[in-house]
């Protein structure tokens, strides 16, 4: 199981985020395809989701790099 905040239990029943599998956020914080360190200590990280027709998941952790902050599917990427 992936360590989350309180936060992201919260928004993670959006309809917007609420087919994101634990799986992918693994796959994101294991093998990133980028990465970037935020001002605030917190991390950002994207992979591709092939079973979403191949979207951007970006996943957003906190400075200890295992715990999702939030994580989205990246329109801009």
């Amino acid at each position: 199981m992936v360590k989350q905040t309180k936060y992201f239990e919260s928004v993670r029943n959006r309809q917007d985020r609420v087919a994101i599998v634990d799986a992918w956020l693994e796959r994101a914080i294991s093998s990133p395809i980028r990465e970037y360190v935020q001002a605030d200590g917190r991390i950002r990280r994207w992979c591709r989701v092939p079973e979403m027709e191949n979207r951007v998941l970006r996943v957003i952790l906190l400075e200890d790099g295992e715990t999702v902050r939030n994580a989205f599917f990246d329109r801009n990427y």
